[in-house]
């Protein structure tokens, strides 16, 4: 057929291979080359089928070959500079760690390190040692243990205290966090069935006591961290139920979802119980994160009574859920920081942001916009403007962080197509888009970043 004339002239694989473009990369990575020029050649084939399009010299075909075979060396998982504002953003992995933290964690792949060896006795030793202690020390709890996340602490408690018995809940806490982690799901797994009790807004200390039977296992309490019901509204407090449970002997769980050691109160984020707090009020079993207002790797930590916490490291669910060395380092350096409370908010980024004075996000707000100017020229307008962060990560919802930020308009690109071209940027850089404008929030910079950033502005407005 006519058509299939101009994809004759389409070189064979053979001789795009031999292009002085790809030999460099050909001894690297054969395989990976190979593929990408057959589905380079591939896309050619489908264009030149349609009327009017001519076979590109072999020359520019080696070229895109070889834009792909880089693309795909590059790794897929890539460090981004955060300026949306939003604190533990989770699609960009929640909270940074710290300094500490980086290092032991780089000790901890670099080297071979003590996870389950008791140095003292050469026997064979338990990985939870390594923090246990720390977070007893650091809470007041009896006892703890850490695993993968927290959905896995919720379904380890659970499946340990309640399998085949039930656990009572409020429906006002029956909540979603993400797309991934809802109560009753989480429950359902666990093998305790579900009492709801009460009603979305309101349930008092009586809905409890009149759903106890001789089933029930256990009486649960879920912090709602990612949202809160406002108005005509009536909840019963973690003291109130602590006594119910000790009145009937059972147990009582509070899942605290971000959980914070240090109070944040005196920077105007209330709403949010500390885990002391909450362990000082009485409860059995507490659980929280540790990538969220903690600021450490992703970890689901559980804090409480020696003998549930025994129970749970008994469960065979534990080994599946366990956490490994690189965690294990970086979570026991964030802790660490936490014995004393200024060192925490010098030291973990997330409490830092969290707790930045105004007049510093304004200095630093006007300095990024200095420097970019001197980098842009008359390339945008920029401007200082007021607005507000969030903390994020399911955490403080009602919380207003007031901030400041650089409000950047291209003259000639549109804020949309900015923001697009940022994403693909080396290191690719997430911002805000309101009016029409570009929104650079200062909060979430790291240190050294600005300078990235300004760069990063003018390749793609280049």
């Amino acid at each position: 057929m006519p058509e299939k004339e101009p994809r004759r002239k389409l070189p064979p694989v053979d001789a795009v291979l031999r292009e002085e473009a790809l030999q460099d990369v050909l001894p690297r990575a054969r395989a990976l080359v190979v593929d990408c020029t057959r589905r380079v050649l591939a896309s050619w084939r489908e264009l030149l089928s349609q009327e009017g399009k001519v076979a590109p010299p072999i020359e520019e075909i080696a070229r895109e070959v070889l834009a792909m075979v880089e693309n795909r060396l590059q790794p897929s998982l890539k460090r981004v500079i955060n300026a949306t504002g939003v604190v533990l953003h989770t699609n960009l992995g929640r909270a940074p760690l710290s300094r500490a933290a980086c290092e032991a964690v780089i000790n901890a792949a670099r080297y071979y390190c003590n996870l389950e060896l008791e140095l003292l006795t050469g026997k064979r030793g338990k990985r939870y040692d390594h923090v246990e202690q720390l977070l007893c020390e650091l809470t007041g709890a009896e006892a703890a243990l850490v695993v993968n996340n927290n959905a896995a602490a919720v379904l380890l408690a659970l499946n340990t205290l309640a399998a085949g018995k039930e656990t009572i809940v409020s429906r006002g806490q029956l909540v979603e966090i993400g797309g991934a982690f809802r109560v009753p799901e989480i429950m359902a797994q666990s093998g305790s069935r579900l009492v709801e009790v009460g009603t979305t807004n309101k349930t008092y200390l009586r809905d409890y006591r009149r759903a106890i039977t001789g089933e029930t296992a256990l009486l649960l309490k879920v912090h709602p961290s990612n949202y809160r019901v406002l108005g005509f509204t009536q909840e019963v407090t973690t003291a109130e139920l602590v006594a119910l449970g000790r009145e009937v002997g059972l147990p009582v769980m509070e899942d605290l979802g971000s959980g914070v050691l240090v109070d944040l109160a005196p920077w105007g984020l209330r709403g949010e119980p500390t885990v002391q707090e909450e362990l000082a009020a009485g409860v059995d079993v507490l659980t929280f994160s540790g990538d969220k207002l903690l600021g450490g790797p992703q970890a689901g930590i559980i804090l409480g009574r020696r003998k549930f916490i025994s129970r749970m490291q008994e469960n065979p669910l534990t080994r599946a859920l366990r956490i490994d060395k690189l965690t294990l380092a970086g979570l026991e350096a964030t802790l660490h920081a936490y014995r004393e409370t200024e060192q925490a908010l010098a030291e973990i980024p997330v409490l830092k942001m969290l707790t930045l004075p105004p007049e510093k996000l304004r200095s630093d707000a006007e300095n990024l916009r200095i420097a970019l100017s001197r980098e842009l020229g008359d390339k945008a307008e920029l401007e200082v403007i007021e607005g507000f962060s969030e903390a994020g990560g399911g955490s403080l919802p009602l919380a207003q962080l007031p901030t400041f930020l650089v409000a950047v308009r291209s003259k000639t690109i549109g804020a949309g197509e900015l923001a697009a071209r940022l994403r693909q940027a080396k290191p690719p850089v997430l911002a805000r888009i309101q009016a029409e404008r570009l929104l650079l929030d200062v909060r979430t910079l790291l240190p050294g970043e600005e300078e990235e950033l300004c760069a990063a502005l003018r390749a793609v407005l280049e």
